[in-house]
């Protein structure tokens, strides 16, 4: 379940760091502001990574 968070999280950092990246610094893809998506992406980015080192693999 936590792993299942941890990549349902990293996934959306990815795509809102894209996002907001490209409205940065070229054209804006989406009507949202750009650092908004920007920094929400790196948080989610972070909280997921965070949560994937933590559980570690149980499956021994």
């Amino acid at each position: 379940m936590i792993k299942a968070l941890g990549i349902i999280l990293l996934l959306t950092g990815v795509v809102g760091l894209i996002l907001g990246v490209f409205g940065i610094f070229g054209t804006p893809l989406v009507v949202l502001n750009s650092w908004a998506l920007a920094i929400l992406g790196l948080i989610f980015f972070s909280s997921g990574i965070g949560l994937l080192k933590r559980t570690g693999d149980t499956n021994r």
